[in-house]
């Protein structure tokens, strides 16, 4: 391992290490351990933030009640360096002390990928409808809270037309921030389909013709949604 604590580490560095209660995939290290409670979740979350604090190197953490989900990278390098393989290895420490398990195979990411025909022309659009961030150089967006799904850009020279969308998203916001969203995509280059539906959802397209739709609780009361 590279002595190097900002040195970002390839996958084969990262494999040699033989974390095995960890998986490497997307610049990062993934674990969850079943905790079977929420009270014990608690308690390894607990022990994982003094850990963090003790190492001045942070994870992303997800407490629920069957387990915990733990996410590692150096954000200032947006990869995994030395810090996170030495705190990952703490971590696995902490839930073994804990007779905590972990369950590397159930670790999983969800990226949601769009075939375009230009990837600069639409990302503009699609990352003023969610309110998003660009990822370095990478023809994608990214959530800068860390909670909702990633999308990227697939340049496909012939994926153009309405016929060819096969997905689209809703994106749930608080009401009173839904029309600043609307006016956002719009002026990033989209277009508005209709607003008849309002304030339950407003449809839009980006420039390719591909669809979103900005929602929020308003309106929606009768299909329980």
């Amino acid at each position: 391992m590279s002595d190097d604590p900002k040195q970002v580490l390839r996958y084969p560095q990262v494999q040699a290490e033989e974390l095995a209660d960890w998986r490497f995939f997307l610049m990062r290290l993934h674990a969850r351990f079943r905790t079977g409670s929420f009270v014990r979740g608690l308690e390894l979350v607990t022990r994982i933030a003094e850990a963090a604090e003790a190492a001045d190197h942070h994870p992303d953490v997800v407490l629920t009640y069957p387990h915990v989900d733990v996410d590692l990278h150096s954000h200032d390098v947006q990869g995994v360096t030395s810090r996170d393989v030495a705190l990952a290895r703490r971590i696995s420490e902490i839930a073994a002390e804990l007779g905590v398990e972990a369950a590397p195979r159930e670790v999983s990411t969800l990226e949601l990928a769009l075939d375009v025909p230009d990837a600069a022309e639409v990302q503009p659009f699609w990352r003023a409808v969610l309110a998003y961030e660009d990822h370095g150089e990478w023809p994608e967006v990214t959530d800068p809270g860390g909670r909702n799904n990633t999308l990227w850009f697939q340049e496909a020279p012939g994926a153009t037309g309405e016929a060819q969308q096969r997905f689209h998203l809703d994106i749930v916001v608080p009401r009173e921030v839904a029309e600043e969203r609307v006016d956002a995509a719009v002026a990033a280059g989209g277009t508005l389909v209709t607003d008849e539906h309002a304030p339950a959802f407003w449809i839009l397209a980006d420039a390719h013709g591909n669809k979103v739709c900005v929602c929020t609780a308003d309106g929606r009361e009768a299909s329980g949604e």
